[in-house]
């Protein structure tokens, strides 16, 4: 109750004029920033941080930290309406929710987002505030050996995607896992399947190829297909025609409210993020949701499932980053530097000695998610423009965007190449029915695996005794090996069952 007693003190701090207005310039500027693709938080926040540099510290970081959970809103606008992922952490949000769209369930679509952002990012504030040194000191608990396992873990999710045929997803998973290992080895410094280009030194960017097997290879569908592609047939968005009806609000609470709290977790892990927050929070509720198997067609689920995990892995970036100075993103890697910057040395001693900035910030949180909330709603009768606008027209306007969003992710031309080829091999893969999702979730995880693999051996002198003698690792592959061995022993039951029905 003591934290609770030391926010209310912080919100004297953040109603001031000044700050009021930095969380709405944040927030507002977070919005557009997502909804661009390429850019995102990360370069949003490099690109603001000079412009903080004479501001006071509270008011400097509270319009970083609006920028950051900002885009997480903003992102979800292009996902949905132009299948273009305006960050990474918007993926997962894309399968289901341009399949709205197409549906002519757009507005829906958009609603249904800011409601699971907006109830993510609560709850992801509200553990930041009662919790947040107790969230650092877990998250120094998952070291190389326990990250290994929850990624694996993850990996054996990848099975939820796959769809009706598991070849093709399976597929689909190994192109992405050998697309990732293309650059240096993180282990031995070796290069891989670069052939001599040194801009594959250091890999692919996972932006352009997002961009370009979702924005570009829609842009080669509208171009061969542009008979019969529409988007909504003119459909027009309004607040009233967006209404979610109490079926799907039921549907959105339930999964966002379990994305928020497994988001906020994941989110204060070194080197997860919001995106594999996304990506975990959709495939659990893939698995666990009564539509889970509607997943990927169109459902509101679906989307509160990615925009929940996203926003309150945002939030619980704070906690370490605070308590201990350790950014477990990029972007939280940009606001320790802006920490820095202003002299502020973050550790436990920081909520005791700078009481004002620390509460000042987690209470400006609570304002800025409220202004998000508002504007995303608020535009949602402006995005009709964009959908009333005909494919013939709409197919340059988004191969631009890809065009200057692939660009952007490194300001290097080779990345457009990327984007361009990505585009064409999603719209292949697309036409032969196999999965983009399985694709995109190794292609994230299989870089981080196997860094994470290297230090854990590394530590432990080579052997892989680590993985079973630590508790938190040697729980994540029970649960592994739970999640392979229970569906085998549930299918043979239930065709046994319906053998004996049948006799």
């Amino acid at each position: 109750m003591e934290n609770f007693a030391l926010l209310f003190q912080g919100f004297a701090t953040a109603f001031s004029p000044v700050n009021l207005l930095a969380a709405l310039a944040g927030a507002f500027m977070g919005i557009v920033v997502g909804a661009m693709p390429g850019i995102g938080s990360l370069a949003g926040c490099s690109l603001l941080l000079p412009l903080t540099f004479k501001m006071n510290p509270t008011t400097g970081i509270i319009m970083l930290a609006g920028v950051y959970y900002g885009n997480m809103y903003g992102g979800a606008f292009s996902a949905i309406l132009l299948n273009i992922p305006g960050d990474a952490p918007a993926v997962m949000t894309a399968l289901d929710g341009y399949a709205m769209t197409k549906k002519r369930k757009a507005g829906k679509a958009l609603l249904a987002a800011n409601l699971a952002s907006f109830i993510g990012g609560t709850i992801g504030i509200l553990i930041l505030t009662a919790l947040a040194p107790t969230l650092a000191a877990v998250g120094l608990k998952f070291g190389p050996a326990e990250m290994v396992s929850l990624l694996l873990l993850a990996f054996c999710s990848i099975g939820w995607m796959m769809g009706d045929d598991p070849k093709y997803g399976l597929i689909s998973t190994c192109i992405g896992a050998l697309l990732a290992m293309i650059g240096m080895d993180p282990v031995n410094g070796q290069l891989r399947f670069s052939g001599g280009n040194i801009n594959l030194y250091s890999g692919l960017t996972f932006i352009p190829v997002v961009i370009g097997m979702f924005g570009f290879a829609q842009v080669i569908e509208m171009v061969t297909n542009r008979q019969n592609f529409s988007f909504l047939g003119g459909e027009k968005l309004t607040i009233k025609g967006s209404l979610l009806t109490k079926e799907e609000v039921k549907g959105v609470l339930p999964n966002a409210i379990r994305s928020g709290f497994m988001g906020t977790f994941i989110g204060i892990l070194p080197g997860a993020g919001a995106t594999i927050a996304s990506f975990i929070s959709y495939m659990t509720g893939k698995k666990v949701s009564k539509k889970g198997k509607e997943f990927g067609e169109g459902v509101v689920e679906g989307i509160a499932c990615s925009e929940a995990a996203n926003n309150s892995a945002a939030a619980g970036a704070f906690a370490p980053l605070l308590s201990l100075g350790l950014p477990g993103s990029g972007t939280a890697a940009v606001l320790l530097g802006g920490l820095l910057m202003w002299g502020l040395q973050p550790g436990p001693q920081l909520f005791t000695n700078q009481s004002d900035f620390c509460w000042g910030l987690i209470a400006s949180m609570y304002i800025g998610n409220v202004i998000c909330v508002l504007i995303a709603v608020a535009v949602i009768p402006f995005l009709t423009k964009i959908l009333k606008v005909p494919a013939g027209i709409m197919a340059p306007i988004v191969m631009t965007l890809c065009v200057v969003g692939a660009y952007a992710a490194n300001n290097n031309i080779f990345d457009v190449y990327v984007m361009i080829i990505s585009g064409f091999a999603g719209y292949y893969l697309n036409k032969n029915k196999y999965p983009i999702a399985p694709l995109l979730l190794a292609f994230v995880l299989t870089s981080t695996l196997e860094q994470q693999m290297s230090q854990a051996f590394r530590v432990n002198g080579g052997s892989a005794s680590i993985f079973f003698t630590r508790p938190i690792s040697l729980g994540f592959l029970i649960a592994m090996v739970l999640m392979i061995v229970v569906p085998m022993i549930t299918k043979k039951v239930s065709a046994k069952k319906a053998a004996e029905k049948t006799e």
